[in-house]
C-alpha cells in the first residue's frame, strides 16, 4: 500500500490540536476550580465577615453560582465570535480573560479591608470567569474535534474533557498544600497564592494556543460561503428541541462533580470529623481515579452504540451514590476514599463522551453557538446551583439523604434528556455531523 505523507500530516495535526485543547482546558479549569475550593473553605469568613459559618458558606456558594450565571452569556458571545470568524481567536481571548480575572481575586482585599465593595467586586471578578469559562468550553471541543478523522470525533472531544479532572485534581492538590499552613497564615494570604499562581498557567497555556492553525472544518466552512449573521438566532429558531434536549442531557457529567466535591469537602469539614487537609486528600484521590477512568467512557461509546454506553455508564449511579454518601458519614478516611472513587466512576465515563454527544448535533456554521448554549445553560441551571441547594437541603432538614436524592434526580434527568437526544442523531455520535442542514439533523 502507498504511502500517504498528507494521511500522516493530518493526523500528527489532530494530535496536535487535542493536546492543544486538553492544556488549554486545564488551566481554564484550574482557575475556575480554586474558586470552588476556596468557597468551600475561606471565602465566606473573608469576604462576609459577620455571618455565621453556616450563613457565609452559603453565600460563598451563591458567588460561586454567579460564575455559572454568566456562563450562557460567554456562550452566546464567544460561540458568535468563533462561528462568523474562527475558533482559534475566541479561544485566545477566553484564556486571556480567565487569567486576569483568577489572578486579580488573588489581590482583592477583603470584607475588613474595605468592607461591602469586597463582595461586590468578588462577585465582578467571578462574573468575568463565568463568561470566560462559557466561551473556552465549545471552543476547545471543537478545536479536537473538527481536526479529528470522521469516526474518531468522539475521542478527541474527550481530550478537552480530560481538562477539567486535570485542572479539579491541580486546584486540589494546590489547596491540599496551603492547607498545611496555620489558620491565621491560611486565611490572611494562603489562599490567594492558586489564583496569583495561575498568570503563570495562562502565560504557558497562550504559548501553546497561539502556534496552532483554524480547524480544518471552520475553514472550509468560511471558505464555502458568508458565515451565518446572528448564530444565535439560527440556533434558537431551527434548532430549539435540540438545545432543550442538549441542556438536560449534560446534568449528570456537569452537576455530579460539584455535590460529589464541593459540597461533599464542606459537608464533610463543617459536620463531620475531617480536617480540610484530610479531605482535600479524599478528593484528590478521587480525581486521580476520574483522571485514569474517565476516557474510557468515550471509548466505550465509541466501541459500542452510544444509547448502550449511555445506559452502562449511568445506571450504576443510582448505587454508587448513595454508597459514597454512607461511607463518608462513617468519618473514616479509608472508607471516604471508597466512596468517593466508586461514585466518580458512572459521571467521569459519561462527562468523557458528552462533548462528542453535542458536537455531533449541530451543524458546522453554528456548533459553536449551539453546543455552547446547550452545555453552559445546563450548568448554570444544575452545576452552579448543586452546591448552594444541597447545603439548603442539609440546612433545612439536618440530613444527608434529601442531598442523595437531589443527585439521583441528576442522574435521572440527564437520561431523560439524553436517549431522546441520540434518537435524533441516529444514536451514532461518533459519526460526522452535516456540514450544513437547514432542519435539525
Amino acid at each position: 500500500m502507498q504511502h500517504d505523507p498528507g494521511h500522516d500530516a493530518r493526523a500528527r495535526d489532530a494530535r496536535r490540536a487535542g493536546v492543544t485543547a486538553f492544556v488549554g482546558t486545564t488551566i481554564e479549569w484550574f482557575d475556575f476550580y480554586i474558586y470552588g475550593s476556596a468557597s468551600a473553605l475561606v471565602l465566606g469568613k473573608i469576604f462576609f465577615t459577620g455571618a455565621s459559618p453556616a450563613v457565609g458558606t452559603l453565600a460563598a456558594f451563591a458567588t460561586f453560582w454567579v460564575g455559572f450565571l454568566a456562563r450562557p452569556l460567554g456562550g452566546v458571545i464567544f460561540g458568535h465570535f468563533g462561528d462568523r470568524y474562527g475558533r482559534k481567536k475566541a479561544l485566545v481571548v477566553t484564556l486571556t480573560m480567565m487569567g486576569g480575572a483568577t489572578f486579580c481575586v488573588g489581590l482583592l482585599p477583603g470584607h475588613d479591608q474595605i468592607g461591602a465593595a469586597a463582595p461586590v467586586l468578588l462577585v465582578v471578578l467571578r462574573m468575568i470567569q463565568g463568561v470566560a469559562m462559557g466561551g473556552e468550553w465549545g471552543g476547545a471541543v471543537l478545536i479536537a474535534t473538527e481536526y479529528a478523522p470522521p469516526r474518531r470525533k468522539l475521542l478527541y472531544g474527550a481530550f478537552a474533557q480530560q481538562g477539567s479532572p486535570i485542572g479539579n485534581l491541580l486546584a486540589t492538590l494546590a489547596f491540599l498544600g496551603i492547607a498545611q499552613l496555620p489558620d491565621a497564615a491560611f486565611e490572611s494570604w494562603g489562599w490567594r497564592v492558586p489564583f496569583l499562581f495561575s498568570a503563570v498557567l495562562v502565560a504557558v497555556g497562550l504559548f501553546i494556543r497561539l502556534k496552532l492553525a483554524e480547524t480544518p472544518e471552520m475553514q472550509a466552512a468560511l471558505a464555502r460561503d458568508k458565515p451565518v449573521k446572528l448564530p444565535i438566532k439560527t440556533v434558537l429558531t431551527r434548532y430549539p428541541l435540540l438545545v432543550l434536549l442538549g441542556v438536560v442531557a449534560g446534568t449528570a457529567g456537569v452537576a455530579l462533580t460539584y455535590v460529589k466535591t464541593t459540597f461533599a469537602l464542606s459537608w464533610a469539614t463543617s459536620d463531620l470529623d475531617f480536617d480540610r487537609t484530610s479531605f482535600l486528600t479524599v478528593i484528590s484521590l478521587a480525581l486521580v481515579v476520574q483522571v485514569m477512568v474517565q476516557p474510557f467512557g468515550a471509548v466505550l461509546a465509541s466501541k459500542w452504540p452510544v444509547r448502550k454506553a449511555v445506559l452502562w455508564m449511568l445506571l450504576p449511579e443510582f448505587v454508587v451514590l448513595p454508597l459514597m454518601f454512607v461511607l463518608v458519614g462513617t468519618g473514616n478516611f479509608w472508607l471516604a476514599v471508597l466512596g468517593m472513587g466508586l461514585a466518580t466512576f458512572p459521571h467521569a465515563m459519561y462527562y468523557a463522551a458528552l462533548a462528542g454527544i453535542l458536537a455531533r448535533v449541530f451543524p458546522v456554521e453554528v456548533r459553536y453557538t449551539g453546543m455552547s448554549l446547550s452545555y453552559q445553560l445546563c450548568t448554570t441551571l444544575f452545576a452552579g446551583t448543586a452546591p448552594i441547594v444541597s447545603q439548603y437541603l442539609l440546612n433545612s432538614f439536618g440530613s444527608i439523604w434529601p442531598v442523595v436524592a437531589l443527585g439521583l434526580g441528576y442522574t435521572a434527568l440527564t437520561l431523560a434528556g439524553v436517549l431522546p437526544l441520540l434518537a435524533r442523531t441516529g444514536g451514532h455520535a461518533h459519526e460526522t455531523a452535516p456540514a450544513r442542514t437547514t432542519q435539525p439533523a
